[in-house]
C-alpha cells in the first residue's frame, strides 16, 4: 500500500485529511468552583449552534470545529472558538478550566445537568438523567479532546483502484477504517504516553479515586508515576464493565453492540464508551446508519486537555496524529483472542504508571519495555516520513524526545506545578493567563486574519450565536451566512441584500446626496463641480483666503480630501485641486463648516454607534521630532493597515506636509511637552485619525437628524458625517457633509477612547439573521 501513496499520491495529498476538533472544559469561578451559572445565552439553542453547545453539564462547554483538510486551519479555527469562549464566559467573571479532570466541584445533586429545548431536547435532557444515575455526575463533568479524523477520498479512492479489489468503494473504506481502528486501540497507550496531562485530582473528585492516589497538600492528590488519570481504571470515565465490539466488520460490529444493549450493558450506541469511535452520516440513527452509508470518520477520544495550549490541544500534537493515523493504517496486524483485553492492559498500565522509567507492557503476549516499543513505533513513523517525503520531521522529534525524556511530558511537567501551587491554584493561573492572552488580541478573530477586521467582526459574532459562516472569497471578503433554512451572502461586512443597488450609487455621487439631503430639509454646504484640473485653476482664484474644503466628487475613505480652515494661497488652492483630480475626474470645493466632525452609525431604524474622529496627530514631549512622535505612535497594537487593524498608522503624504507647513512645521520640527499637533485637516481614521466614542453623549436630536438623512438615501447600512458647534445643544449650527455606503465598523467597535460597540450583533439583527 504504501508503493501507492509514494507513485499516486504527492505529500501534500497524503496529509491532507479530514480534521475536525471538539474540546470540551468547564466554567468555574474566580475561586476555581464549578459555575453553577446557566450556559451564557448568547450561544443561543444548544442543539442548533454548530459550534458552541454544551456536554454533559449545563457548565461543561463543548466547542466543536467544522471538518478542515489542513492542520493549520483545523487549529486556527479552534482558537477562534477558545478566544470568544473565554472572552463570553469572561463578562461574567468566568474562566475556561484547562485541565480535563474536574475543579472543585460540589455534590452530586448540586451538578447542573444541560437543560434543552424543544422535543428532542427533551430527550437530550433525559439521556442525561440516566448517566447521572448510572455514573455519578462527577464523572460526566471530565473533559478532553475529540479528535476527528478521515482520510481524503482522493487517497482512498486512489488505493481502492490500485490494489482493485473485489468489493465496493463502501467495503472498502469500512475495511480501511476498521483496521486503523483496530490499530489505534493496540497503540493508544502510546497516545496516552505523549499528550496525557492528568496526573492528578482535585480533593472534590469523588473519595474512592483519590485513595488512588497521593496526598500531596493543597487539596491536590498526585499519581507517582501516571500520565492520565482520566485514562486510568479508577478516576476515568468507562462502561460499568470492560466492553469489548466485535472490530473484524461493521456487520460484526452492529451485531455485538446490539448484544450489549439487549443485556442491559448499555442503553443505546453512543453509551459505548470507547477509546475511538466509528462515526456514521445520520447520528440520529447509529447502527442503521453504519450498515446503509458505512463508516465516515473516525473520532478518537483518548486525549487530555493539553493545559499548556489555549486551545487544549498543541499545534504540534495535531501534526503528529496526522503521521500516526497513516502509520496506523499501513501497520501490519496480528489477531489473538484477547487483544482486546491486551491493549486495555497497556492503556491502564501506561495512564497510572507511564512515567515509571522500568514500565513493560504486553506487546503480542510477550512482556516488553515501554521505552524500548514506544522507540521502535516512532521510528517506523519516521521511516514513512522519510520514504513519503512528508516532511512532519519536527513533530516526530519531538514525541522521540518526550519518549527519552520523560520529564518533558505534559504529565510531568503539570505535576510539578501541581506539586508546588496545588491543582486548583495552578489551573485556575493558567485559565487566568489565558484570558489574559485572549484580551489583548480581542479584536482579531484568529484564522481570518487576511479578512478585513470590519468582516472579522461579523464572523465572529456569527460563530458566538450559532449561525454557520461559509467563507466565500477572502480577497474580496465575501461570506455566507446560514441560519436554519435561510442563508445571507454579505460583503464586507454591511454590503447585503437589505440595500438597494441605487442606494450605495447616490451615496458615492457626493453632489447628488446633497441635493436628496437639501430636498429634506437637511443642511448642507455650499459648493462648486470642476470637471478639470484647467478649469479648477482658471476659477478657483474667487476662494482664495477663504474657508474651503477640496475633495473628489466620489470618493470614500478621506482620501483626496484638502481643508484649509484658515483659508489658502491661490498656489496652495491648485495643489489641492490637483491631489483631489488624483482621485476623480471631478472635484467640489465647498464652504468649511467649523465646529467638530462626528460619524453617526446607522444600521436598520437606529443609530447604533457614534464618534468622534480627531484628525492624525501627535503629542509632544518636548524632545521628539514629529517623525519620531509618529513611529512611536503607531506602535500602538491597534494600529495597522485599517482593514486588518481598528485604526490606521499614520503616514505623512503631501496633504500632510502641506498641513504641517501651514503651521509652520515640517516633519522635524519638536513640539513642546503635551502639546498636540494635527497632521491633517481631515478626521477619517483611514488616513491615521483617532476614533473617540460619542454614542451615550450624543444629543438625541442629532442621532434624529442623521436617520433622517439615512432614511432620505434609502440606506439601511449607512455612516452619516455631521459637523456641529456642540454636541450637546440641539440650537447649535451643524451641516451633513458627507453619507458613506459601507462604512467603516471597525472605530466603533474599537474605538482609541471609549465605550466599546458590539455591531456584528447590530448586523445580523439588520439582515434578520437574529432578533
Amino acid at each position: 500500500m504504501i508503493e501507492i501513496l509514494k507513485n499516486k499520491m504527492t505529500p501534500e495529498i497524503i496529509l491532507s485529511s479530514g480534521f475536525g476538533v471538539e474540546r470540551e472544559g468547564l466554567r468555574v469561578t474566580e475561586q476555581g468552583k464549578l459555575a453553577l451559572t446557566p450556559h451564557p445565552p448568547i450561544f443561543g439553542d444548544k442543539l442548533k449552534n454548530p459550534y458552541i453547545t454544551t456536554d454533559f453539564s449545563e457548565s461543561q462547554i463543548e466547542l466543536v470545529t467544522p471538518v478542515f483538510y489542513s492542520v493549520d486551519e483545523t487549529y486556527d479555527f479552534l482558537e477562534a472558538l477558545t478566544d470568544i469562549v473565554i472572552g463570553e464566559i469572561g463578562q461574567n467573571n468566568e474562566y475556561f478550566w484547562p485541565y480535563s479532570m474536574p475543579c472543585d466541584i460540589p455534590d452530586d445533586k448540586h451538578i447542573p445537568i444541560a437543560t434543552y429545548q424543544g422535543e428532542k431536547g427533551k430527550e437530550a435532557r433525559q439521556y442525561r438523567e440516566k448517566l447521572m444515575v448510572k455514573y455519578g455526575g462527577k464523572r460526566q463533568l471530565i473533559s478532553g479532546i475529540h479528535y476527528n479524523f478521515s482520510f481524503s477520498e482522493e487517497l482512498l479512492v486512489a488505493i481502492w483502484q490500485e490494489l482493485d479489489v473485489q468489493e465496493t468503494y463502501k467495503e472498502f473504506k469500512d475495511r480501511i477504517y476498521l483496521k486503523v481502528l483496530r490499530n489505534f486501540l493496540r497503540y493508544r497507550w502510546l497516545v496516552i504516553y505523549l499528550m496525557g496531562c492528568t496526573p492528578g485530582l482535585h480533593n472534590s473528585y469523588i473519595e474512592e479515586c483519590l485513595q488512588c492516589m497521593g496526598d500531596c497538600g493543597n487539596e491536590t492528590y498526585l499519581s507517582a508515576g501516571g500520565t492520565s488519570a482520566r485514562n486510568g481504571s479508577c478516576s476515568g470515565y468507562k462502561n460499568e464493565i470492560d466492553l469489548y465490539p466485535d472490530y473484524r466488520s461493521t456487520a460484526e460490529f452492529i451485531r455485538s453492540i446490539n448484544e450489549f444493549v439487549e443485556r442491559g450493558n448499555i442503553s443505546e450506541a453512543k453509551e459505548l464508551y470507547a477509546q475511538i469511535r466509528l462515526k456514521p452520516k445520520d447520528y440520529r440513527n447509529v447502527l442503521d446508519s453504519l450498515a446503509k452509508d458505512g463508516i465516515q470518520y473516525l473520532e478518537i477520544r483518548t486525549i487530555d486537555l493539553n493545559v499548556f495550549d489555549k486551545c487544549g490541544i498543541a499545534k504540534i500534537d495535531l501534526e503528529f496524529m496526522n503521521i500516526f493515523m497513516l502509520f496506523l493504517l499501513l501497520e501490519g496486524e496480528e489477531f489473538f483472542d484477547t487483544w482486546q483485553q491486551e491493549a486495555l492492559i497497556n492503556e491502564v498500565a501506561v495512564a497510572e504508571h507511564g512515567l515509571e522509567l522500568d514500565l513493560e507492557l504486553l506487546d503480542h503476549r510477550h512482556w516488553t519495555l515501554k521505552t524500548a516499543w514506544a522507540e521502535d513505533i516512532l521510528e517506523k513513523v519516521a521511516e514513512i516520513n522519510d520514504y513519503l517525503g512528508l516532511r512532519q520531521d519536527q513533530c516526530i522529534k519531538e514525541m522521540q524526545n518526550r519518549v527519552r525524556y520523560p520529564e518533558t511530558t505534559y504529565a510531568h511537567r503539570l505535576k510539578l506545578l501541581m506539586m508546588e501551587k496545588g491543582c486548583l491554584k495552578g489551573n485556575l493561573e493558567i485559565a487566568k493567563g489565558y484570558k489574559e492572552q485572549s484580551d489583548a488580541d480581542h479584536y482579531r478573530l484568529k484564522g481570518f486574519e487576511k479578512w478585513e477586521m470590519s468582516t472579522q467582526i461579523l464572523i465572529k459574532e456569527a460563530l458566538t450565536r450559532g449561525i454557520k459562516v461559509i467563507p466565500m472569497d477572502a480577497a474580496d471578503n465575501i461570506v455566507r451566512l446560514e441560519k436554519n433554512d435561510r442563508h445571507e451572502y454579505v460583503k464586507q461586512a454591511t454590503k447585503t441584500s437589505v440595500d438597494n443597488y441605487i442606494t450605495p450609487l447616490l451615496m458615492e455621487n457626493k453632489v447628488v446626496t446633497k441635493m436628496i439631503l437639501r430636498e429634506n430639509g437637511l443642511p448642507v454646504p455650499n459648493g462648486v463641480e470642476y470637471f478639470s484640473l484647467a478649469e479648477a485653476k482658471q476659477k478657483i482664484i474667487k476662494y482664495v483666503g477663504k474657508k474651503v474644503v477640496i475633495k473628489p466628487k466620489s470618493t470614500n475613505f478621506g482620501l483626496g480630501i484638502c481643508i484649509y480652515n484658515q483659508g489658502g494661497t491661490l498656489d496652495e488652492l491648485k495643489e489641492g485641486a490637483r491631489i483631489a483630480f488624483e482621485y476623480d475626474d471631478t472635484i467640489l470645493v465647498e464652504d468649511y463648516l467649523p465646529g467638530l466632525e462626528y460619524r453617526f452609525l446607522t444600521m436598520g431604524d437606529e443609530v447604533v454607534a457614534v464618534l468622534h474622529r480627531r484628525p492624525a496627530n501627535v503629542v509632544g514631549d518636548g524632545i521628539s521630532t514629529i517623525q519620531q512622535l509618529i513611529d512611536k505612535k503607531n506602535k500602538h497594537p491597534y494600529r495597522g493597515d485599517g482593514q486588518t487593524s481598528p485604526l490606521k498608522k499614520i503616514e505623512l503624504d503631501d496633504q500632510s506636509l502641506m498641513f504641517l507647513d501651514k503651521q509652520g512645521l515640517t516633519n522635524q520640527s519638536i513640539p513642546r511637552n503635551d502639546e498636540m499637533i494635527f497632521l491633517r485637516g481631515n478626521s477619517n481614521i483611514s488616513t491615521g485619525g483617532d476614533s473617540i466614542d460619542y454614542t451615550e453623549k450624543m444629543h438625541p436630536y442629532f442621532s434624529e437628524i442623521a436617520l433622517t438623512a439615512a432614511r432620505a438615501i434609502g440606506a439601511k447600512f449607512c455612516g452619516i458625517d455631521i459637523i456641529m458647534e456642540d454636541y450637546s445643544n440641539p440650537d447649535s449650527n451643524f451641516g451633513i457633509i458627507e453619507l458613506n455606503f459601507n462604512p467603516m465598523i471597525v472605530m466603533h467597535a474599537f474605538p482609541f477612547e471609549g465605550q466599546e460597540r458590539r455591531l456584528g450583533y447590530n448586523i445580523l439583527k439588520t439582515i434578520g439573521l437574529v432578533d
